[in-house]
């Protein structure tokens, strides 16, 4: 009898552009995964900063210790934060063209996130009643947190085990920064979904995941190359945009945990 199709990784990255984190299980949002990119680093005009420009912050460890938020990276000291700041006034940071009301996290974090990278910048949370439209309101109310643009991002083993068939040097999954991973299908049939259940949760494929320099990043070094984006150009390329995963929105709430089968419900 075999298996079928069940989930074999699940990532959480506490703050955008930060390392993540794999989970043996998770509550699942509306907006993604509990505690998955409410936080943000923003320079002095509010705008958020990823590793597209700034590689380094791949190598920022973070954990959540409830009630705190600890940071670590090369040549700083370890950091450690309240969760959710209190008493201060939010302030308005941007994301992809959206613009949504965020709380700053205190100057203790503005000065080690500025040293760290060497330009004025500061850390940002995302409560609970800002609320931002995933995919610039393309799917109608569903929030999403800091993440790009959607609360969920899916790879099969199967794509990246493809991809790494046709690569000198094989690249782990953490290059693409997904939410979710599944085995137990061919390479690429994540585009053929439409809807499926995992655990407690039906999800819907929205949107296939277009790709950029980040995945070019070595998350341990921070050091570049031209890999995986040179290859993937020759056989993802669709109308301008390189494809590589799925991108989800959650169409309930509830809990996961890994090796959970996922049925596909419905296909494109």
């Amino acid at each position: 009898m075999t298996r079928g199709i069940w989930l074999s990784g699940l990532y959480r990255y506490p703050v955008k552009a930060l390392r993540g984190k794999a989970l043996p299980e998770s509550r699942v949002e509306l907006r993604g995964l509990a505690y998955d990119r409410r936080w943000m680093v923003v320079d002095e005009r509010g705008k958020f900063l990823t590793q597209r420009q700034w590689p380094r912050l791949a190598l920022v460890e973070v954990a959540i210790a409830p009630p705190t938020l600890q940071l670590q990276a090369p040549g700083m000291p370890a950091l450690s934060l309240a969760q959710v700041p209190e008493g201060v006034e939010p302030i308005t940071v941007e994301v992809w063209g959206d613009y949504c009301p965020a709380l700053p996290m205190g100057s203790a974090s503005q000065v080690w996130f500025s040293q760290y990278l060497g330009i004025n910048c500061q850390l940002v949370y995302m409560p609970d009643n800002s609320l931002r439209p995933a995919g610039h309101g393309s799917v109608g109310e569903v929030p999403v947190s800091f993440a790009d643009g959607y609360p969920f991002l899916l790879i099969s083993q199967g794509s990246l085990d493809d991809l790494n068939q046709r690569l000198a040097d094989p690249i782990p999954m953490n290059r693409f920064r997904p939410n979710l991973v599944v085995k137990g299908c061919e390479p690429f049939a994540e585009d053929t979904w439409a809807e499926v259940q995992i655990g407690e949760v039906t999800f819907r494929c929205v949107k296939p995941c277009s790709r950029c320099i980040v995945t070019t990043t070595d998350q341990a070094t921070a050091q570049r190359s031209p890999e995986p984006l040179r290859t993937l150009a020759t056989y993802r390329h669709h109308q301008g945009e390189i494809l590589f995963g799925q991108n989800l929105i959650a169409l309930n709430a509830g809990s996961i945990r890994l090796d959970a089968p996922v049925e596909i419900l419905s296909r494109q």
